[in-house]
């Protein structure tokens, strides 16, 4: 069955055609949305969420770009607004006295690279650490990552040079000591 015949069924309301879609991306979506907030739990309200919004929105589906590309632009949605949530909540989690208490001395460089160039990565602008995600890690195409985004196929390229000039920048103190 091709993926127009599945998207029909899908808009009809036959579940077996949304488990089949849900089944044929719920993997990539889940990778994606952890790679972009780091933790499984949210990863996997995301990807919910973005299942439940994408169905919801079926019938909006216009088929100018693949169904992947679609649900993809609908995660990256889904994850930057919660992520936007969750800050707001993190940042009164914690009362102002409790910065009083916070002790002001820095902990030691962690000599582990995955967890430095993690710090590096989680360090920079969402629209930046997106790309960087998408395309270096993800394997999306600069095309697809502008459908996803909406943005042009340049702006794409451009984020993704910025964002690796940035990490480069952050990670050059280390580079001798993983150079051996």
């Amino acid at each position: 069955m091709s993926e127009r015949e599945l998207i029909e069924r899908a808009r009809r309301g036959d579940p077996a055609a949304e488990r089949e879609i849900y089944e044929a991306h719920v993997d990539r979506i889940f990778r994606l949305a952890y790679r972009m907030c780091g933790r499984g739990d949210l990863a996997e309200d995301f990807t919910q969420e973005t299942f439940v919004k994408a169905f919801g929105a079926l019938g909006e589906f216009r088929g100018e770009s693949s169904l992947s590309t679609w649900l993809h632009a609908i995660a990256t949605r889904v994850v930057l607004n919660g992520l936007r949530s969750v800050k707001r909540h993190e940042t009164r989690a914690e009362p102002l006295e409790a910065a009083d208490r916070q002790e002001s001395t820095p902990e030691p460089p962690d000599p582990d690279l995955k967890s430095r160039l993690t710090a590096a990565l989680d360090g920079l602008e969402d629209h930046y650490r997106i790309v960087v995600v998408m395309h270096d890690l993800e394997g999306y195409t600069h095309d697809e990552i502008g459908a996803a985004l909406g943005i042009a196929e340049g702006s794409s390229k451009a984020r993704l040079s910025r964002a690796r000039a940035m990490l480069r920048e952050e990670l050059a103190p280390y580079a001798m000591e993983w150079m051996g």
